[in-house]
């Protein structure tokens, strides 16, 4: 299996941008409750933005309450999607369950990963091969 890496593009700086500012202005400091920070882009442009929500039970990651706010806002075609750790951690990739998530719902979505040479993009499905494939309903 090949990964194919794409180089960023102006609209991928924006939206790393956005994760950043999202968990710098939302983080509890050293308290590291809030330590990740998503961002999400629709096709049709429109970006939204989602925080982690650690708790000791557990708690979505940051891109799976991106992932939410799209949703709720009516976007369901995503184009591209990252991860920004807090700190000036940079770009994060995505854990396994939601490799898993992004796999299921966006398999074509791009995937914003740290890479020797930057950050770079792939799509999800790359992410996670040999992937489980839930049975139908």
């Amino acid at each position: 299996m090949t990964i194919e890496l794409h180089p960023l593009t102006s609209d991928d700086l924006e939206l790393v941008e956005l994760a950043r500012r999202t968990v710098d202005e939302n983080s509890d400091g050293d308290t590291g409750v809030h330590t990740m920070g998503a961002a999400v882009r629709a096709v049709d442009g429109r970006t939204f933005a989602g925080i982690n929500l650690h708790h000791f039970t557990g708690g979505p990651c940051a891109e799976l309450v991106a992932l939410g706010h799209a949703r709720a806002s009516g976007a369901r075609d995503l184009l591209t999607i990252v991860a920004v750790g807090d700190r000036g951690r940079g770009v994060q990739a995505p854990c396994g369950r939601d490799r898993q998530v992004l796999a299921d719902y966006h398999p074509g979505i791009r995937v914003i990963v740290p890479t020797e040479d930057g950050p770079m993009s792939v799509r999800a499905s790359d992410l996670l091969p040999l992937a489980y494939v839930a049975p139908a309903e």
